[in-house]
């Protein structure tokens, strides 16, 4: 009889926060965000709706996703309630600036090389997220 235990499946990770690697990973992927939608032309009209410093808006978004991926709240210490929708009122957002949010994140998720399982749950709920965001109907 051996003393060895078999080994045991790695544990889940609790939140989609530690799944994606934590504080390093998600601010990785914001700034790849930030990045491709600064460089490439496709991401345009989006790019047009930020400032012409995106350094401001990768604080918020790695703020904002580092709470609700499951991590520490950044967002909401510093600012409070997100109000997402109130906060992007006024902005134009219609469904060209949806789709090319979406393609920016996820070749930014892509790029960053996510669990395809996660890329596939956090598309789905940044879908309905962005949808919910668009203020004009084109």
């Amino acid at each position: 009889m051996s003393d060895l235990t078999p080994l045991a499946e790695p544990a889940p990770a609790a939140t989609p926060y530690d799944w994606i690697g934590g504080e390093p990973a998600v601010r990785g992927l914001v700034d790849r965000f930030y990045d491709l939608m600064d460089l490439e032309p496709r991401y345009a009209d989006l790019r047009v709706l930020h400032p012409s410093t995106l350094d401001g808006s990768r604080d918020k978004l790695f703020w904002f996703l580092s709470g609700w991926l499951g991590g520490p709240d950044l967002y909401q210490q510093r600012f409070g309630h997100p109000r997402l929708r109130a906060r992007h009122l006024p902005y134009a957002i219609g469904v060209r600036e949806r789709d090319q949010w979406m393609a920016c994140m996820e070749q930014a998720m892509n790029e960053c090389a996510l669990d395809p399982l996660l890329v596939t749950r956090l598309k789905a709920s940044f879908a309905n997220t962005a949808d919910w965001m668009r203020n004009r109907g084109v």
